[in-house]
């Protein structure tokens, strides 16, 4: 298990000073990089060997989210190692302990010369002491692109990937597809749930057409390709 206290700025919060998605997103991220790091298997000894964690899945289940300058506390653990596959848990509590988000993903070893997924090894694996499973629901990784003429359906004008899109990886970073997903679905949502199905990488130069697809509380968005193959498709639950 690995924890760090922060405080909720400024630039992480919406028009109502609330914690925004993506920057909730952004401090899961952090904290599962921050756990490497320490336990010296991190970015760098990775690096030696052209590996690469990469986001697969993300399911958030929000309590609520905090305001501009609460103390949060964000903290992540591994629960399964599988095959190239890793199993993580996030959450976030706030000053008196209380989950105010809890989290699942599953992330892929990838081996970039060959663009092809490897099998953690046990130098990897022995770097971190696995927990038992948060108390959450555990979703299918797929998320379906809905079909049925009960959905309201809306393309959006397509996105130019830039540099300020990437992440150290030179791929859109995983955070971004989710800033661009909620962006497309252009309402105010107070979201409960939250998946993210992660299908392959955009890269500098691609183009974007998103697709947003609705019914009663629940909005998905895929970001599609000129193909209409999905980078991503997101699904959020009011």
């Amino acid at each position: 298990m690995y924890e760090y206290n922060t405080r909720i700025g400024f630039s992480q919060c919406d028009v109502d000073v609330t914690l925004t998605i993506t920057s909730l997103i952004d401090l899961f991220q952090d904290c599962s990089t921050f756990q490497s790091e320490d336990l010296g298997v991190g970015f760098e000894y990775l690096k030696k060997d052209n590996l690469v964690w990469v986001i697969n899945y993300w399911e958030l289940e929000i309590n609520r989210l905090p305001k501009l300058c609460d103390t949060v506390t964000v903290g992540t653990a591994p629960f399964e190692f599988k095959g190239f596959l890793g199993y993580r848990n996030f959450w976030l509590k706030d000053s008196q302990g209380e989950y105010l988000v809890k989290a699942n993903s599953v992330w892929s070893l990838i081996n970039i010369t060959d663009a092809i997924p490897v099998k953690a090894s046990d130098d990897i694996r022995g770097a971190y002491q696995l927990e038992e499973k948060l108390e959450m629901t555990y979703s299918s990784r797929k998320v379906a692109v809905p079909t049925g003429e009960e959905w309201e359906v809306t393309e959006r004008e397509p996105i130019h990937i830039q540099m300020h899109h990437l992440d150290s990886n030179h791929h859109v970073n995983n955070g971004q597809y989710v800033k661009l997903a909620v962006s497309a679905m252009g309402e105010d949502i107070a979201v409960k749930c939250l998946r993210v199905d992660y299908r392959k990488q955009a890269v500098l130069g691609d183009i974007i057409y998103p697709v947003v697809y609705k019914k009663d509380n629940i909005w998905v968005a895929a970001l599609n390709d000129a193909e209409g193959k999905a980078y991503s498709v997101t699904e959020i639950r009011g």
